[in-house]
């Protein structure tokens, strides 16, 4: 297992589109591949593409732009494993690092330092039959989850694993995300507010300033 170099898809600096942190700047590290298929992904351009850059360099590129906040995205980055000494170089440079990960990955090797933001999968991705839940017992009270949501099936779904798995207690954040340009926040916010669900709603925001395919935003 190679643990000293990562396939790098692009790493930009801009503004936080979502989680807790959004509004916020941050430096991106999108790492290339993913070993999920998800109907509605938005950056099937990192499955593949990519250049080979060494953690060292990685967290120099990072230091560059002068920004504490720091996130490892994909793709899938847990599936490279140097995205581990990467995470912890970053946090052991004073870093504050989140990762956002699918419920696909195993988190067990993650830094306790790093913030983790998993993304359990509904059943419109396609991909709900992957979510690994052996993962909830991984979490952190400083932790995120996140659910993008298609339908309201995917609701339905969604709202289920809250309740069921007191999701809302274990956590920083429970996060229902609009998969972008199927269902409307609007609508989206009316379940939401019926149900009185202890969650929030999050609109990924660098989409609604840079429009919905504008890269290294």
């Amino acid at each position: 297992m190679n643990r000293e170099s990562l396939k790098v898809n692009e790493i930009f600096f801009s503004i936080q589109g979502e989680s807790t942190h959004a509004g916020r700047p941050c430096v991106f590290v999108r790492l290339a591949g993913c070993h999920l298929r998800c109907a509605w992904c938005d950056t099937q351009y990192a499955f593949y593409a990519g250049r080979r850059m060494r953690v060292e360099e990685v967290i120099a590129a990072v230091a560059g732009y002068r920004c504490r906040l720091v996130e490892i995205t994909g793709g899938e980055p847990l599936i490279q494993p140097a995205v581990f000494p990467l995470m912890a170089g970053l946090a052991d440079r004073d870093f504050s690092v989140m990762v956002e990960t699918s419920g696909a990955a195993d988190l067990s090797a993650v830094d306790r330092r790093v913030v983790k933001i998993m993304d359990l999968k509904c059943p419109a991705s396609g991909e709900s039959h992957r979510n690994r839940w052996s993962n909830l017992e991984r979490l952190a009270p400083c932790d995120e989850v996140k659910f993008v949501i298609a339908d309201r099936g995917d609701y339905e779904w969604a709202r289920a694993v809250v309740t069921e798995r007191e999701l809302a207690a274990r956590v920083n954040a429970v996060l229902f995300s609009c998969a972008f340009g199927l269902l409307a926040p609007a609508e989206l916010a009316s379940w939401i507010l019926a149900d009185r669900l202890p969650v929030r709603l999050q609109l990924q925001m660098h989409k609604h300033i840079w429009g919905p395919d504008a890269r290294g935003v």
